[in-house]
């Protein structure tokens, strides 16, 4: 897979799951009515965004340690809740592990052209 491919599933993944995370906390099954402070969950996943966008290898490498946080979490929601909220954990753990699995490459191949 070419390194521009992989710029694009890692960053339209990583936007994915921002959006995710917010709308899941704020409107689509919030804790509590009218939405949760587990809203903020999203905040740490900003901070990677604008070294993905422009293809920071280092940013690659810290930004996929901390997916994997996101995919456990889609995992045991996934397990624990129910109805709607058991969708949207199982999607988080879809876009936390394409961010991943991406981004590794991602680093995999610059490292070998470098």
């Amino acid at each position: 897979m070419k390194r521009i491919a992989l710029r694009y599933a890692s960053a339209g993944a990583l936007i994915a799951l921002i959006v995710l995370c917010l709308a899941w906390e704020l409107r689509l099954a919030p804790l509590r009515p009218g939405g949760s402070w587990l809203a903020m969950k999203a905040l740490p996943l900003v901070f990677p965004l604008v070294g993905i966008l422009r293809g920071r290898v280092y940013t690659y490498q810290w930004a996929s340690a901390l997916a994997l946080i996101y995919g456990a979490e889609g995992l045991v929601r996934w397990w624990s809740e129910s109805g709607i909220a058991s969708g949207l954990a199982l999607i988080e753990f879809f876009f936390a592990t394409i961010f991943t699995v991406s981004a590794a490459l991602y680093v995999r191949q610059h490292q070998t052209v470098t």
